[in-house]
């Protein structure tokens, strides 16, 4: 064996030694006692706060089963690594957190770490959460505290090895989480930086920031596919995806609390996002966030080479959509004000992506039910009615009309949404 050779491997030798310390300093962490029986409750006011938070997160999405209680866990969150399941986080003692102090409460949201100081997984934004105020995170805590216990257990996570272990976790946090708490920017107004904040707390950059194939984040407010695959949550850098650089501040708030403008509305998992969250946010914070928003850097990718869809496809999708379609969102894609949302220069329909416009076909299309839009109108789905090769066939030629210009769409992408 050669001397550079010994090197290199005595070097590769250390390294791996100092990879494993450090895995094995981040796992080990000590468990905090239960608080006490007797502890009393919080002030009214720290409930209030706590509960305003809750919603503007939109907590009780992740942590509420279908027909379950509120807050008291057994969700799946698909990932492309398994299913990881929200816990419960009613004051329950034996399954929710009724023997959790405030400071294990506080340790979870700011360094991911349960009450017995095993790592959590990332499907719980801590990387966002970490940010908050102590006084904040000890408000969210406190209206927890304040609900009815709901005894349920927490269903074990479905994760593939090596992403079950807590030594792969350890080395994930190692590369990709950084504790920290919210550092106003100097250089900033004071609206600017209560905008900033109450993105965090709402944690909109864990759907809105592209992740890398080890699920770290690669470029923040870029745009992902969301962890399930269903839907595509739009970058909001680039103007011909969700970017709102160029938006009021009125219509950005329009669309936070009603979920529709003029010219845009929310589906799929933003309407949730409007319908549990945002709607419900002060008018202050509203405008603060929509300036905020405003103000991400643009990154605007080009549009890639367009080529037109084949005929034969072109003429199936327009005999369809003039069957299923034009009758409300009109024979030129214009829309009806109000109503229905207009397809010709629709952003949706031209992204990339055409995920979201065939969950929209396949599913339907539903505007969440708001104080500014109570009953929003809504569009039925056509999973049962269309085929794969018919919905890409309507899919392309509404991406292809009144001057949009995307790809066409094909029936294996239908599949892959379906």
């Amino acid at each position: 064996m050669t001397r550079p050779l010994k090197i290199a491997l005595a070097v590769l030798g250390l390294a791996v030694a100092l990879l494993a310390v450090l895995v094995l300093l981040e796992m080990r962490a000590p468990a905090l006692p239960a608080v006490p029986a007797d502890t009393p409750a919080a002030p009214s006011a720290q409930v209030a706060r706590g509960a305003y938070l809750a919603q503007a997160g939109n907590c009780m999405a992740c942590h509420t089963a279908r027909g379950g209680q509120p807050y008291a866990g057994g969700h799946g969150v698909a990932t492309p690594f398994g299913t990881v399941f929200a816990s419960n986080l009613t004051p329950d003692p034996a399954t929710g957190l009724g023997h959790w102090s405030a400071e294990a409460f506080r340790r979870a949201l700011h360094e991911g770490r349960s009450r017995d100081g095993h790592l959590l997984y990332p499907a719980f934004p801590y990387d966002h959460t970490t940010r908050l105020s102590d006084a904040d995170t000890d408000a969210l805590y406190a209206f927890l505290r304040s609900l009815p216990p709901v005894a349920q257990a927490t269903p074990p996570h479905t994760l593939r090895f090596p992403y079950s272990t807590q030594a792969a976790l350890a080395v994930w946090r190692l590369l990709f989480f950084d504790a920290g708490r919210f550092e106003p920017d100097p250089q900033r107004s004071a609206a600017w930086n209560q905008g900033a904040y109450v993105a965090t707390v709402a944690h909109c950059a864990a759907c809105h920031t592209t992740r890398n194939a080890w699920g770290g984040p690669a470029t923040v407010w870029g745009g992902n596919r969301m962890p399930d695959g269903r839907w595509w949550a739009p970058s909001l850098r680039d103007p011909r995806e969700a970017g709102v650089q160029h938006w009021s501040e009125d219509q950005i708030v329009a669309l936070l609390q009603g979920g529709q403008t003029a010219d845009a509305s929310v589906l799929g998992p933003m309407a949730e996002v409007v319908f549990h969250g945002t709607q419900y946010l002060h008018s202050d914070d509203l405008s603060a966030l929509a300036g905020f928003l405003r103000t991400l850097p643009t990154d605007s990718r080009p549009a890639p080479p367009f080529e037109p869809a084949d005929p034969a496809q072109r003429a199936l999708g327009e005999r369809l959509y003039g069957q299923q379609c034009a009758a409300c969102h009109g024979d030129a894609g214009q829309g009806a004000a109000g109503a229905y949302p207009a397809l010709a220069g629709n952003r949706v329909v031209q992204m990339d992506s055409p995920v979201n416009t065939l969950q929209a076909i396949l599913s339907g299309g539903f505007a969440p039910a708001t104080a500014r839009h109570p009953q929003p109108y809504g569009m039925p789905p056509f999973r049962t009615l269309l085929g794969d090769a018919e919905v890409a066939a309507v899919a392309s030629f509404i991406r292809q009309s009144w001057g949009n210009q995307a790809a066409a769409v094909a029936p294996l992408d239908v599949q892959r949404v379906r």
